[in-house]
């Protein structure tokens, strides 16, 4: 069995080619742009009314005519999806208005719209770029996505299939629990994920490239200087390393968990709330979110079972005897300690031996389970457990002198 996976290249464009993307760029946010217009005027368009406006307007616009159909019609296409998934998942944004300034380029093409011919990727209006192949790509692709980062390099991700190798057999389970100064806490201080502190060792000099930005800038309404884009660029530069870092040390502790793990059950921590904090700088360098993505992503492609257990109560409940305090502990407090039994360890250890607990007791219900894209080979998806407060180790006992502190 296959599985549907993405290639991502480096794109040596030239200046003629480079002109060329922008220009088609320019054309798909000008059909985005009207598209949110539409929305906001009342209507909700679909891709079936998006596709007659974009046959009305190409043929009475020789611009648009210009570009590529294919590229306009995924733009579409990608707006009309994004469209909907705001209607049906609630809190999710409806699409915005792209600007020129801000937006960066990312266009899309289908197999009508591109080929790799001699190492190079040819596009509409006699595009062709060098590919930098890192690789192999394993099957003839079916798409193709082209887009430019902050630093100006252009990219090229390719929708393909490869062959599904199953991965090897593992047993055992572990609990994980997610905090700032230690990114991912486990039942197996050997799986433990330590602060990176990737952006905080290149704190000095991203401050002195952003100081530079600021000097360099020209008045509001006037084109950017030469030394402002330079400036721009190597503050982009350093946030690009440093998030570089983090997901490539997100993807070796993600492996290893996965690989030697069965049963892997997640803290489904959202640690957007922390962005409103005192610790928002260092939650962001800990990069809780890209290390959750990968471990579920991982886990799902390899048949394991993961479960997300919701936080709540966690750090409140004794991993020992089940009784959960009344009260929410602080945060300042890092010992956890049982007035009920008198148990006493790691507050973010005992959150992850309370999270495990959840799964290992089979507390997962079927109104509960919250089921993410399907994985390949039939593999278990990742779930969601029910409310820690009734369900962890059965029902936590509580009585007026319970009080578990940290």
């Amino acid at each position: 069995m296959d599985e549907i996976v993405r290639y991502t290249y480096r794109l040596r464009p030239g200046v003629q080619a480079t002109r060329t993307l922008e220009a088609e760029w320019h054309r798909c946010r000008f059909l985005w742009n009207e598209a949110v217009h539409q929305q906001r005027s009342g209507s909700r368009p679909t891709f079936v009314r998006l596709s007659k406006m974009l046959t009305e307007i190409r043929s009475r616009t020789p611009w648009l005519r210009e570009g590529s159909q294919v590229a306009q019609q995924q733009t579409l296409r990608t707006y009309a999806a994004a469209l909907d998934r705001s209607f049906k998942v609630k809190g999710t944004r409806r699409p915005k208005v792209k600007s020129r300034k801000t937006s960066l380029p990312s266009m899309e093409y289908t197999t009508r719209g591109f080929t790799v011919r001699d190492g190079r990727l040819r596009l509409p209006n006699k595009v062709s770029i060098p590919v930098v192949w890192s690789r192999k790509l394993p099957s003839p692709p079916t798409s193709v996505r082209v887009f430019k980062d902050s630093l100006g390099h252009w990219y090229a991700s390719f929708v393909t299939r490869r062959p599904l190798s199953p991965a090897a057999s593992a047993t055992g389970s572990i609990g994980i629990d997610w905090g700032v100064a230690t990114t991912a806490t486990t039942t197996n201080p050997a799986f433990d994920l330590a602060y990176p502190g990737h952006r905080h060792r290149c704190a000095a000099e991203l401050a002195r490239a952003q100081r530079k930005m600021a000097r360099r800038r020209g008045p509001r309404g006037q084109a950017a200087s030469r030394g402002y884009i330079v400036a721009r660029r190597e503050a982009a530069r350093l946030h690009k390393k440093a998030a570089r870092q983090n997901t490539h040390a997100a993807r070796v502790w993600a492996r290893a968990v996965v690989a030697n793990h069965h049963t892997i059950a997640v803290e489904d921590f959202k640690p957007r709330f922390l962005a409103r904090s005192t610790m928002a700088k260092k939650a962001a360098d800990a990069a809780i979110g890209a290390a959750k993505r990968e471990l579920i992503e991982r886990g799902t492609r390899a048949a394991r079972r993961v479960v997300l257990v919701p936080p709540a109560f966690t750090t409140m409940t004794c991993a020992s005897c089940s009784a959960r305090a009344k009260q929410r502990l602080a945060l300042g407090e890092r010992i956890f300690r049982c007035e009920h039994c008198g148990h006493t360890a790691d507050r973010d250890r005992n959150a992850a031996r309370v999270i495990l607990a959840t799964v290992e007791l089979d507390r997962v219900s079927g109104d509960d389970v919250r089921h993410c894209s399907p994985p390949p080979l039939g593999a278990c998806g990742a779930v969601r457990a029910g409310n820690p407060a009734t369900s962890v180790l059965g029902r936590a006992k509580t009585s007026p002198s319970t009080e578990c502190e940290r």
